[in-house]
């Protein structure tokens, strides 16, 4: 791709390196451009930001371990994986958690995980 992405997904992080390390593992993506305020990685689909949350906002967030998931989120994101079980299995090797069922859908299967910071974003794999 040249040029800036025309899609993507910014996602807001208190810790920004494992937040950054739990896309680019879950979802095989490379990393672009890192800073110390953020980390843009690539796949074939989408570009992410992995943001900074300002350490005057961040004081004050607390994370917990397993991560509660933000249930009340009102936007979730959906990426496409090649493989659901392999993908719940580096989340929660990332410190994720893997949320809820496996639903089948027309041509998929899909499964919510949510990030080290709770966050929850659907993983689809496709199936035949």
């Amino acid at each position: 791709m040249s040029g800036p992405a025309r899609t993507g997904v910014l996602i807001y992080a208190k810790n920004l390196s494992s937040v950054s390390a739990f896309y680019e593992q879950v979802l095989s993506a490379r990393v672009l451009h890192a800073d110390d305020e953020h980390r843009v990685l690539q796949t074939p689909d989408v570009q992410l930001i992995i943001h900074a949350i300002p350490e005057q906002y961040s004081r004050s967030i607390v994370i917990q371990a397993p991560p509660v998931a933000r249930e009340g989120q009102a936007i979730k994101p959906f990426f496409t994986v090649e493989s659901l079980v392999a993908a719940e299995r580096i989340a929660e090797q990332c410190g994720g958690r893997v949320w809820g069922p496996v639903w089948p859908g027309p041509g998929m299967q899909v499964r919510n995980v949510c990030d080290p910071e709770g966050n929850i974003v659907h993983l689809r794999e496709r199936v035949a």
